[in-house]
């Protein structure tokens, strides 16, 4: 004996009808697509400033990271040679650094300012400071760095 009970007929062609679109409901409405379009501009709206404050700090932190990078490769020159390098290319000649890193501000590797030493001491180039201008988010100048 089978289990199956016989569905009746109306009730079989309502659930052929459920997985149908009706030709009524062919696309969105004019208002659907704005109401979905607001949301959206609010939520980039939120997001947004927060995208390019991340932006910013994290070229600030390549900043300050190229610039402990270098002057630690100063220090090691001046550690090995007794003078300080005459550029940053004595840098790279000498394989302290492999090459001359750009500015993450200026996004230049031109606009690097060298520090002479203050004491009399072989060589031009004691520290090294960006050229940018402008203020960073901690509020200090790119030169305070």
């Amino acid at each position: 004996m089978s289990t199956h009970r016989l569905m009746p007929l109306g009730q079989m062609e309502r659930l052929i009808m459920i997985g149908k679109k009706s030709s009524k409901h062919q696309g969105f409405t004019l208002i659907e697509l704005l109401v979905v379009l607001s949301v959206i501009a609010l939520l980039l709206t939120l997001a947004m400033p927060r995208f390019f404050k991340s932006i910013d700090t994290s070229r600030d932190k390549a900043l300050k990271q190229d610039l402990s990078i270098m002057r630690e490769a100063i220090d090691k020159y001046y550690g090995d040679h007794s003078k300080y390098p005459d550029s940053l290319q004595d840098l790279v000649d000498e394989h302290y650094i492999r090459s001359i890193p750009i500015d993450p501000v200026t996004e230049s590797n031109d606009t690097w300012i060298m520090i002479p030493p203050k004491h009399e001491v072989k060589g031009k180039l004691f520290d090294i400071k960006s050229g940018a201008n402008g203020i960073s988010y901690e509020g200090k100048t790119y030169d305070q760095y």
